[in-house]
């Protein structure tokens, strides 16, 4: 008789998931000043197609000033927050496989180009997601019969949902900034990046539930498997 394998232990994720959440919180609050500086800029074009003769050439400058450093802040610390949830996708990834006797629907690879890949990107990194929370939820392994019957989660969706919504609002403000040659045109983009940044702000609250329910998942998991005791090693 051969003794059952050991699993495999986990790798602490809390901290991982602490620089993640924070990072989003980061990434939020920069949208919600850019939201700001747009509904500004908005504001500010309206009034100058209203009445153009006692508009502040000054005030047209620093505003087109600032939205552009605004959006060069944007995308830099959108990119590091991708990094950093990257690099907590990718530990969570490991500890759900260790976690799971079915294998997972995606190569790991996929964590990284699932998000950029067209057509693909529009599920790959949600069925990732799912198979990262059902491995890491105690009691679902054991009803399923795959990674791909097991429930899916209505947080997982929410989130997923809006993440996509506001990526297409985000692509739809950039075409527009790229085509606006008219003042109705450029206030009309303005009024979309506040939308966008909206939606923004509330994909990164859902991503930091997420992130925070999988992380308390897989670290409950940790502690009680650190309480097992591994099984002897008996004669064979």
């Amino acid at each position: 008789m051969y003794p059952p394998a050991v699993p495999a232990p986990l790798r602490p994720i809390r901290g991982l998931g602490t620089a993640a959440v924070v990072m989003l919180i980061v990434d939020s609050v920069v949208d919600l000043i850019a939201a700001g500086i747009s509904a500004q800029r908005a504001t500010l074009i309206e009034s100058f197609i209203s009445d153009g003769e006692s508009f502040d050439l000054a005030d047209a400058e620093a505003s087109d000033q600032l939205y552009a450093v605004s959006g060069v802040v944007e995308f830099l610390v959108y990119v590091a927050t991708a990094v950093v949830f990257l690099v907590w996708l990718f530990r969570a990834r490991a500890n759900a496989e260790s976690l799971s006797p079915w294998p997972h629907r995606r190569a790991k690879p996929w964590l990284i180009f699932g998000w950029g890949v067209p057509i693909v990107s529009l599920w790959f990194p949600k069925q990732i997601m799912d198979d990262i929370w059902t491995s890491s939820k105690p009691g679902v392994i054991a009803r399923i019969g795959s990674l791909a019957t097991a429930p899916r989660s209505g947080l997982i969706w929410a989130w997923w949902l809006t993440w996509l919504l506001s990526t297409w609002v985000s692509q739809l403000v950039s075409r527009s900034l790229t085509r606006a040659d008219e003042l109705p045109d450029m206030r009309d983009a303005a009024a979309f990046d506040v939308v966008a940044n909206a939606l923004s702000i509330l994909a990164a609250a859902l991503a930091i539930a997420v992130v925070l329910m999988i992380t308390r998942l897989q670290e409950d998991r940790r502690d009680v498997m650190a309480q097992q005791p591994f099984p002897a090693m008996g004669p064979r």
